[in-house]
């Protein structure tokens, strides 16, 4: 069977699409999310995704209902893509929606691992930086991880940016064994 990330692509392609086409990426978002969210429950997935005793409908309908209100042509999509046996995939294209919605909107999350918290000032420079390196909008997610000893770790999308003294003690002892 397929990667579940390469059945999601085409799907998150066209909903994306079509929302950022009718000015509802936001709209599309939090529904879709809702819908991801129950998808992606264990129970949920046991016991109607992958029930081989419902038909596609049945769990698609089933999907919709617990997701509660969603917009009439957020319905359709879903259905759409129960209707392929895909539902399975719909957290995969929940994400990969939100991916194309950050290439569109230029804006990245960035988590930024640090040894000791980072006051705001702080934070600020580092989102300036970032934001004048990768030509985006910033939302910064802040953790501690006392491990490092000291400097920071950046994560935005698939760039990392090691400047942490356990990271530079790593380079340092490869280079040194090699």
């Amino acid at each position: 069977m397929a990667e579940t990330s390469t059945v999601a692509r085409p799907y998150a392609k066209a909903a994306f699409e079509y929302a950022r086409d009718h000015k509802a990426l936001e709209a599309w978002s939090g529904q879709l999310a809702s819908a991801k969210q129950v998808a992606a429950d264990a129970d949920f997935d046991a016991k109607v995704v992958s029930n081989p005793k419902l038909s596609h409908d049945q769990k698609t309908a089933l999907l919709l209902e617990v997701c509660g209100e969603l917009d009439e042509s957020l319905c359709n999509f879903i259905r759409t893509v129960g209707s392929r046996g895909r539902l399975a995939a719909l957290p995969a294209i929940a994400e990969q929606f939100e991916v194309l919605r950050a290439e569109e909107e230029k804006r990245v999350d960035v988590t930024i691992v640090s040894a000791f918290d980072l006051d705001a000032a702080q934070q600020d420079k580092l989102a300036t930086a970032l934001k004048k390196r990768l030509n985006r909008e910033i939302s910064i997610t802040t953790r501690v991880d006392r491990a490092l000893m000291g400097g920071v770790i950046l994560r935005a999308g698939d760039t990392v940016i090691d400047g942490s003294v356990r990271g530079r003690l790593t380079r340092l002892r490869d280079a040194l064994s090699a």
